[in-house]
């Protein structure tokens, strides 16, 4: 019983109701002219006419927002409605057939609503008097105390026509004014874009804070073993030089979360490898590097993907395998970018390697339409990247 009286309690079903019977104000008043069939009739064809204007659905979406759904728009529980002018000839059609349910939900809700008080009154006149009213819905001879018990029939009526042709009126809403084909479409696309991006700005932050920490580790960890201070400075000195690069990095990534118009260019790509070289000496590997090729010449996405390949390469070299011999080879041909990094391949590993790291290696080829092959290869653990320019 009190879940059945529970939808009286909340605004939203008065909202509703209250969006129903406006739906006839200004229809209404054309009986104050003359009270003929033919005035509804013109009502109902200009409203059809209004619903074929663009920007009907956005009074009336934003109307609908208001009153139907409120604050729990957007929430699931209940239908999108949209707020934007209607683009197609689909979106003015169904814009024209919700104005003219509206009405017509309208008059009929509007008619009970007025109606059904009366006839309660009615009811209970007839059953504690000798009768009713000429002009009243009950019109009886004698006094029958039973039309009294019928007295509330009425007024449950009346609640559940409110609370169900708000329910029925949503529905129409998030039909009828709801997003089209098209725009659904739209927002999946916005969506996944929205995806990408954060998955792509955490590779950035995985990528360049990850080298910096493990540069750092390695470093602290070499000059505690040496108790050289020489070599403490330098180690010093690497993991101070690490640690701002890292900074520029986190800037970089943190601009784009608060700027999504930023542009991209300010990210490093494969001209500032050295600095990558440079690190990775510093934490005590030796790295023999070849760069052959027009580098500066490679455009802007696939130079940066290329430089979080070999970032992320010589990270996984000082995690896991420390100051070893690194052989890293960037060759820029006609048609595609070729990384290789090898290392001597660490005691106990003999997998293929699936960390976060290699298969973000992996998926930042395969968005260029490249391919990237990490694993253990004659001895060495070799990651192979191959990125197409065009």
């Amino acid at each position: 019983m009190v879940r059945m009286l529970r939808p009286l309690t909340r605004a939203v079903t008065y909202k509703r109701w209250l969006h129903i019977v406006v739906a006839i104000v200004w229809p209404s008043l054309w009986l104050f002219v003359e009270e003929a069939w033919w005035t509804q009739v013109t009502a109902a064809v200009l409203l059809g006419l209004a619903g074929l204007v663009p920007v009907t659905r956005v009074v009336e979406g934003f109307q609908a927002r208001l009153l139907l759904t409120g604050p729990r728009q957007g929430t699931g529980d209940s239908p999108e409605i949209v707020t934007t002018p209607s683009v197609t000839w689909a979106d003015r059609g169904r814009t024209v057939v919700w104005l003219e349910a509206r009405l017509c939900l309208g008059w009929a809700v509007a008619h009970v609503s007025v109606q059904m008080p009366l006839l309660a009154v009615d009811l209970l006149t007839a059953g504690l008097g000798p009768g009713a009213a000429a002009d009243g819905f009950v019109s009886v001879e004698g006094h029958h105390w039973w039309y009294a018990v019928l007295a509330p029939l009425p007024l449950v009526l009346l609640a559940v026509v409110v609370v169900g042709s708000g329910h029925v009126t949503t529905a129409l809403a998030g039909r009828l004014l709801g997003p089209s084909h098209a725009e659904r479409m739209a927002a999946l696309e916005e969506r996944t874009e929205q995806l990408l991006e954060r998955t792509r700005i955490a590779r950035e932050l995985h990528d360049s804070i990850g080298h910096a920490l493990t540069v750092a580790v390695v470093q602290a960890g070499a000059a505690r073993a040496a108790g050289d201070p020489a070599f403490t400075d330098r180690a010093l000195e690497a993991i101070e030089e690490t640690g701002r690069a890292a900074l520029e990095d986190l800037e970089r990534v943190l601009g784009v979360l608060r700027e999504s118009e930023r542009p991209v260019s300010g990210r490093p790509t494969l001209a500032d490898a050295d600095r990558l070289l440079e690190s990775a000496r510093a934490s005590g590997a030796t790295v023999d590097a070849e760069v052959t090729g027009p580098v500066g010449a490679v455009p802007g996405p696939v130079s940066r993907e290329g430089y979080r390949i070999l970032q992320e390469s010589l990270t996984n070299v000082l995690r896991h395998a420390g100051a070893v011999p690194v052989r890293v080879r960037v060759h820029v041909a006609e048609g595609a970018v070729v990384l290789a990094v090898r290392n001597p391949l660490p005691a106990g590993v003999s997998g293929a390697g699936r960390g976060s790291g290699l298969r973000g290696i992996r998926e930042r080829a395969a968005l260029l339409g490249g391919r990237a092959r990490t694993g253990p290869d004659g001895g060495d653990w070799q990651v192979h990247a191959e990125l197409p320019l065009s």
